[in-house]
C-alpha cells in the first residue's frame, strides 16, 4: 500500500506541474509516508507480534516496507517514465527554469552553468537509470526515517 500512496503522490506531482493544487497535494501525500509506515508497524506489533516489538525488529519492518514499497513503485514509475512520459517532464522542468525571473536568479548565484548540466544530463538518462536513482533515493530515506519511527513504536512488554 505504501506504493500506492507515492504513485497517487507521483501522479499528483506530475499534475502539479500544470496546476498547483495537484502539486501540494503531491507534497502532502509524500508527507504521510513516516505516519503510514508508523502506523503499519503499530498494527504488525499489536496484532502480529502480541504488543511487543524491539527497536532492531520494527526497524527492519520499516526497511522491508520502503524496501518493497519502493520496488512496486519503481515497476510504476518504470511504466509512466518508458510509455506515458515522452519527455513531458524534462521539458516542464526546462519551461519553469527558462522564465526570465528564474533564469536571471540562477545567473546571480552562478548556479547557470550547473542547471544546465543537470538538464542535459536527465535528457541522456534512460528509464531504468532514473527508476533505480529514485529506488535507491527510497530505500535510503526509509533506512533513516525508520529508525526514529522504530523508537517511537517499540514496546517491551505488552499492554495489560
Amino acid at each position: 500500500m505504501l506504493s500506492v500512496l507515492w504513485l497517487v503522490s507521483f501522479c499528483c506531482y506530475i499534475l502539479g506541474i500544470s496546476s498547483p493544487i495537484y502539486g501540494l497535494l503531491a507534497f502532502g501525500l509524500a508527507l504521510m509516508t513516516p505516519i503510514y509506515v508508523g502506523s503499519r508497524l503499530r498494527r504488525f506489533r499489536d496484532n502480529g507480534l502480541d504488543g511487543v516489538v524491539s527497536l532492531l525488529r520494527g526497524w527492519a519492518y520499516i526497511i522491508l516496507v520502503f524496501f518493497y514499497g519502493g520496488l512496486l513503485f519503481a515497476i510504476g514509475q518504470f511504466i509512466y517514465f518508458a510509455y506515458v512520459d515522452h519527455g513531458y517532464l524534462l521539458l516542464s522542468i526546462t519551461n519553469m527554469l527558462s522564465v526570465p525571473e528564474t533564469a536571471q536568479a540562477l545567473q546571480q548565484m552562478g548556479m547557470s552553468a550547473q542547471v544546465e548540466e543537470a538538464l542535459q544530463m536527465m535528457g541522456s538518462m534512460r528509464p531504468i537509470d532514473i527508476v533505480l536513482s529514485i529506488l535507491t533515493n527510497n530505500i535510503i530515506i526509509g533506512i533513516v526515517v525508520g529508525l526514529p519511527i522504530a523508537a517511537l513504536m517499540q514496546r517491551t512488554r505488552p499492554l495489560s
